[in-house]
């Protein structure tokens, strides 16, 4: 596979597993005691690109709410969503990038094709 293709195609994933983490993240914004998970990117053999899911625990934000057994502290997620949206936004900004990568690599080989013909 050539280089640019290969590199390109991982990093399309890697991006597309941020993507969805911070979407699944933000869904989960408002619900008490969700972690967080956060992608990590780390390269791999043969220029490509890998993402590593982890679950962050820090605490989240603590409460106190009304029951009907009284008052009582209740955790709230751990999910910033200024951080989220603003990398959702990076995350996704690299993936077109790497998308016209592939173009680029695609348009490059057509040509070549069509000198040889």
């Amino acid at each position: 596979m050539i280089p640019a293709t290969q590199s390109a195609l991982s990093a399309l994933q890697a991006f597309g597993t941020k993507i969805n983490s911070s979407a699944n993240n933000v869904a989960n914004a408002s619900s008490e005691n969700y972690k967080k998970t956060r992608v990590l990117l780390q390269n791999q053999d043969s220029q490509g690109v890998k993402a590593v899911v982890e679950k962050v625990e820090t605490p989240g934000t603590t409460v106190y709410q009304e029951t009907s057994e009284g008052g009582e502290y209740t955790e709230l997620s751990n999910v910033d969503l200024a951080e989220e949206f603003s990398g959702s936004n990076l995350s996704t900004r690299f993936y077109q990038a790497n998308l016209k990568t592939l173009q680029t690599a695609d348009e490059m080989t057509r040509s070549v094709l069509d000198l040889k013909a």
